[in-house]
């Protein structure tokens, strides 16, 4: 099943009335140009719903003096659905182009966040934004789409797909996609001031023909301002940063970071690392493998957090984890993802300079069928704003530093 932003269990937990109307964007993205809601307009062909085989007509623009477009696009079949809605797949009719269709029922009191959210978000590891409109049941409740790129896979079927064949994924493959979810973080953290919070392999699309990797599904992406308080429940339990399990409201994006080594865990091991039946138990696997927290670790991730009683459980080696042929960088740097300690987790700017992904930087890597790999270095100068040289210098390699003019000649020799 091909899907655009699956299942979001947090999704029934929203935040209250009271902390939604206290969020804020940062700085950057108020700046930012977010169109205006009334600017597409939509008419319903061929019936009032959004069931398969409907054409839906939209016209885009039309405003200040620019030319107003017509799309019409095709419901060919749903491919995500739950308590956020439903996804459809679609088909541009005048252009042929394949998209996706999410659907989400609109609450008139409030702005739509995930909207707010990807009205801004421009990245080449980010599901692009095409348009949007509104729809109307005959109940009269009003629907948002988001009109998203398609991609046609998710790295939940990748990793699906390698278990049936009872293979390993190839590492070549597992350096390109952690790569490029640290880069799609790094991004959302340092130049959105966006934290993602379900970061999990299915919303995580990827092409199966380049490898380019793209995340999905911002229904519970959020701005974390230091002081105001997040409901903790949140993120899909696997994946859920044991800060959250302590009942942390005030945590940061080191939450994302978390998600990602256990993402990477999973794709190193072919099934989830941490594979908890309820959040007590959640604590419990985590448990198992990083030993029972210190006090200190506690206080860490929930300041407020009072009860001391776990059994003492000594940390079980992460090289034990993983078979004896994964190479020693790997498991350094899930070890380095999978820390207690928030702030001793790596951002997802320092991730990619880890030597796992040396490979990726040398010239002469290739993908298994001999296909270059996806673009992984063609960095905006935004992405890197504030980064020192010295940093630059890992992370860029030097093939490419050419390319990059706003790295300036020092970097570039």
């Amino acid at each position: 099943m091909t899907s655009v932003g699956l299942v979001n269990p947090s999704s029934d937990f929203q935040e209250t009335s009271t902390s939604r109307a206290n969020d804020r964007l940062p700085e950057e993205m108020t700046e930012m140009n977010i169109r205006d809601d009334k600017e597409v307009e939509v008419v319903v062909v061929n019936g009032t719903g959004m069931d398969t085989g409907k054409i839906i007509v939209i016209a885009v623009g039309g405003r200040n003096g620019q030319p107003k477009q017509t799309f019409s696009y095709m419901t060919e079949r749903v491919v995500g659905q739950g308590s956020f809605g439903v996804v459809f797949q679609a088909k541009c009719l005048e252009t042929g182009e394949r998209i996706a269709i999410k659907k989400v029922l609109q609450d008139t009191r409030y702005k739509n966040r995930e909207l707010q959210t990807m009205q801004v978000l421009a990245h080449p590891n980010v599901v692009c934004l095409k348009h949007y409109f509104c729809s109307m049941t005959e109940k009269e409740e009003q629907y948002l789409n988001l009109v998203l790129e398609y991609v046609p896979e998710t790295v939940h079927r990748v990793i699906k797909h390698y278990n049936k064949m009872n293979q390993h994924m190839p590492l070549i493959y597992v350096k390109i996609y952690m790569y490029q979810i640290c880069r799609a973080l790094a991004y959302l953290h340092n130049c959105i001031g966006v934290c993602h919070r379900d970061i999990k392999p299915q919303n995580i699309l990827v092409n199966p023909h380049t490898h380019q990797l793209k995340l999905c599904d911002f229904g519970s992406a959020k701005v974390l301002v230091k002081g105001e308080p997040n409901i903790s429940y949140i993120c899909s339990r696997y994946y859920r940063a044991p800060e959250l399990i302590f009942g942390a409201t005030e945590y940061t994006t080191a939450i994302d970071l978390w998600s990602a080594g256990c993402v990477f865990a999973e794709l190193l091991l072919g099934q989830p690392v941490f594979p908890g039946d309820s959040g007590v138990d959640q604590l419990v696997e985590i448990i198992k493998v990083l030993g029972t927290p210190t006090r200190e670790e506690i206080k860490r991730m929930n300041p407020n957090y009072t009860e001391f009683k776990f059994p003492h459980i000594k940390a079980h080696p992460w090289h034990k984890i993983f078979n004896k042929r994964m190479p020693s960088e790997a498991v350094d740097l899930v070890s380095r993802l999978l820390q207690y300690s928030p702030n001793l987790r790596l951002t997802a700017l320092e991730a990619l300079v880890h030597p796992f992904f040396h490979e990726l930087r040398d010239s002469d890597t290739r993908l298994p069928n001999g296909h270059p790999l996806p673009p992984l270095f063609n960095f905006k100068a935004r992405e890197l704003k504030g980064v020192q040289t010295e940093f630059l210098l890992k992370l860029i390699p030097h093939h490419v530093k050419k390319q990059c003019a706003f790295l300036g000649p020092s970097a570039g020799s």
